[in-house]
């Protein structure tokens, strides 16, 4: 009898921890490639025509991304899941970089002047404290079309960065398989213009009421090549130095998880640059920025979805799944 009890006492431990571990795992198990290469090959067709910020193929990205996020079931941020803003700049041939600040705008407005339309894409599923947030982040336009080159004309942007868009949407859609509310807000942001100065990411931190509120920002901005032929599971981890949690995170996951991940961790005091994780950290949020460096394909029409390392895409969405779960969720980092 006593035997009987301590088993069945066993499987009742062993069956509380499994369900403790279930709602992450569920999420895990729901990342894979066939999703990944559907949104990237989406996102870099011909049809789209390089996405180019304030033109037609970054406003039908656009539509397609807050389409795959109401199939999910993720809410709005605000009234829709769009944010629109408007860039300036003066006349081209005086040359200047595009503006979103009001201060410059009310100041370009008084010459002859560009105006550039654009919408960021967000997203949100709410947490038990709803004065807190953690945001996941990747731009999806890129360069458009040159009609002058000779051959291809159109910047597919495949790598940059409908590889990053793939993770986010990923990830979006894991914390809704796991079942389990978070304990911070979750928005997921897609920024339009970041190819143009990092425009969009910078005007959502501008207008952001809660921007103080946010916890941590994890960045994507290329997640699918081989920078290192002989290494083909490189990949860079940046991170806010002050929160050395942050680097502890991904060396635990892999181990208990398996992820067939190389990283070179990278703490960064001040992570300004490089991309839209600069924009949080100017305004003192913490940072994680997964990336694989440059290629001899970046900004150029060869960036295409065939030359993707699909493995590597889907390892790293599970990794920065694990790490969103760990902002969301974690007392304290």
């Amino acid at each position: 009898m006593e035997m009987r009890r301590f088993l069945l006492m066993g499987l009742l431990l062993t069956s509380v921890g499994m369900s403790a571990q279930a709602p992450v795992e569920k999420g895990l198990r729901s990342i894979d490639r066939p999703s990944a290469e559907a949104v990237v090959k989406f996102l870099a067709s011909d049809e789209l025509q390089g996405r180019e910020a304030g033109f037609h193929g970054s406003r039908l990205a656009s539509e397609y991304v807050a389409a795959m996020l109401r199939w999910m079931g993720v809410k709005p941020l605000g009234e829709d899941y769009f944010q629109p803003f408007d860039a300036y700049r003066r006349e081209r041939q005086k040359r200047g970089q595009l503006e979103v600040h009001p201060d410059s705008i009310a100041r370009l407005k008084g010459e002859v002047h560009q105006r550039l339309s654009m919408r960021n894409v967000l997203g949100m599923i709410p947490g038990e404290r709803t004065d807190e947030y953690v945001i996941v982040g990747a731009h999806f336009d890129h360069l458009g079309i040159d009609p002058v080159l000779d051959g291809d004309r159109i910047y597919n942007g495949a790598d940059d960065n409908a590889s990053g868009v793939s993770a986010v949407l990923q990830i979006a859609r894991a914390f809704v398989v796991s079942g389990r509310k978070p304990l911070r807000n979750v928005v997921f942001a897609f920024w339009d213009g970041e190819e143009k100065g990092l425009l969009g990411s910078r005007y959502f931190v501008q207008e952001c009421p809660f921007i103080g509120q946010v916890r941590g920002y994890l960045n994507f901005d290329m997640i699918g090549r081989n920078h290192l032929p002989d290494r083909p599971r490189h990949v860079v981890y940046f991170y806010t130095e002050a929160h050395s949690a942050f680097g502890q995170w991904l060396k635990e996951d892999i181990d208990r998880y398996g992820l067939r991940l190389d990283p070179d961790y990278r703490p960064w005091d001040n992570p300004v640059g490089g991309s839209d994780n600069g924009s949080f950290a100017r305004v003192g949020v913490p940072i994680i920025w997964y990336h694989t460096d440059g290629h001899p394909d970046y900004h150029q029409p060869s960036d295409h979805a065939d030359r993707l390392n699909w493995d590597k895409v889907v390892e790293i969405t599970k990794a920065s799944f694990l790490s969103v779960w760990k902002l969301a969720n974690e007392e304290r980092y």
